[in-house]
């Protein structure tokens, strides 16, 4: 089976490692790829993301047996319609469905129209600022949360107290989308992926990420510094309980409104007093979530995603290994505000154990030197027993992987079995 991974980031070379390993395998190809994804086959870097019909031109020279698109920009743009359109198999929602990540009005009237369980919010189009400020002074002091209805590349929220602080963020992002105000919940959050095939579809084990940059959930929210799977916290009731108010009618929903969704699809869960409520969907995998859930799928990869564009899911087993996985984000001098990139990068470990994995993330070759090329640049994991020993693997990494001002978060794990983050 050829498999051409589009993307270019840790989920990517995450990916693009365990289709590397199936029996199937005869062709790899990533667009645009990274240096870690150039290991594994051929990076196909003359072409952007946002050029959908030069991929799919692509993938049909190659004559491409199954398309994995990784990055939800390509999906809302809508490269997976134009790859059916041309008969080559994908795995990825279309452009309608992709509407549950790349609009959160769509995904707010969507929950609410199917009474699955969410935050209560109040949508504001662009022109009803004065509106949306005389929300805010009706509620003073109150905390609410601001997004963005459209793609923000994770850029898009804001949780705040502030009424001025919110009233600033909401202006700027109201010149040209809808933003939402939505209630502030209070609980735990937990990561919960599944995989579909448009008729049937499996629940993976659940995970968490770590937003914040700083030394026991402190310091400004970045796009994750870290992961765990599974989570000790959450009890078989409460994933039971998320199961059938959740994940259940979400489904049936997609049923009924003839969304056909095939791919991966993310629930952002907040576990709170009063039950579970979806916080958003993602319409793919998430990063760093899927350096740790990737490792723990003991299922062929092209005998899997194969079975998803075919709609053969519910004929596959899915084996999933019962370690525990934990993944540590090595990030650039800065990081997550101003950055340098392209600083030389020493590294000292190929992916050949079972139990410890250095993904790249933002890197790139120059020459037969290595360089960073973004702001979160590795993943490191590890695999143990339990998460204290899948942490004591991730974090003996750390000496294999060198360049200036790396760093990362130091506590990742260190709590999972004291407190909920």
């Amino acid at each position: 089976m050829k498999v051409l991974i589009v993307g270019n980031g840790g989920r990517e070379h995450a990916l693009a490692w365990k289709f590397s390993q199936s029996k199937r395998i005869t062709g790899l190809y990533c667009v645009p790829g990274n240096a870690g994804t150039a290991d594994l086959g051929q990076n196909m870097d003359h072409l952007s993301l946002n050029d959908i019909d030069g991929i799919v031109n692509a993938a049909k020279v190659l004559e491409i047996d199954l398309v994995f698109v990784g990055p939800e920009a390509a999906l809302a743009d809508g490269l997976c319609d134009k790859l059916s359109k041309v008969g080559i198999r994908a795995v990825g929602p279309d452009a309608r469905c992709a509407q549950l990540e790349s609009s959160k009005t769509f995904s707010k009237d969507f929950l609410n129209r199917n009474r699955i369980p969410t935050a209560i919010a109040k949508t504001f189009k662009p022109g009803q600022l004065a509106q949306l400020q005389d929300f805010l002074n009706q509620n003073p002091n109150k905390p609410w949360v601001v997004k963005k209805s459209g793609l923000a590349a994770g850029k898009g929220v804001l949780e705040s107290d502030n009424t001025e602080e919110l009233l600033s963020f909401a202006k700027e992002h109201m010149a040209d989308d809808e933003v939402l105000i939505e209630e502030y919940l209070r609980g735990y959050e937990v990561s919960i992926f599944t995989i579909s095939d448009g008729i049937s579809y499996k629940v993976l084990p659940a995970a968490a990420d770590y937003k914040k940059a700083g030394e026991g959930n402190t310091g400004p929210n970045t796009g994750g510094m870290g992961a765990i799977c599974p989570v000790p916290w959450l009890t078989k009731a409460s994933l039971d309980l998320i199961s059938k108010e959740v994940i259940a009618p979400t489904f049936d929903a997609l049923t009924k409104d003839n969304l056909m969704y095939k791919g991966i699809l993310y629930f952002g869960i907040m576990v709170c007093a009063d039950g579970p409520k979806v916080l958003e969907f993602n319409v793919r995998f998430g990063d760093p979530e899927a350096q740790v859930l990737i490792p723990l799928i003991e299922t062929d990869f092209c005998d899997l995603f194969g079975a998803v564009a075919d709609g053969q899911l519910d004929k596959l087993s899915l084996k999933i290994s019962q370690k525990s996985a934990l993944a540590v984000v090595v990030a650039a001098p800065g990081y997550p505000g101003d950055y340098p990139k392209h600083l030389p990068v020493k590294l000292d470990f190929i992916n050949h154990e079972t139990d410890r994995f250095v993904f790249h993330a933002s890197t790139l070759n120059e020459g037969k030197n290595l360089l960073t090329n973004g702001g979160r640049c590795f993943t490191l994991v590890g695999l143990g027993t339990d998460h204290l020993r899948a942490a004591e693997s991730a974090y003996s990494l750390e000496n294999k992987l060198e360049f200036e001002g790396a760093w990362t978060r130091p506590d990742i794990g260190s709590n999972v079995y004291s407190q909920k983050f």
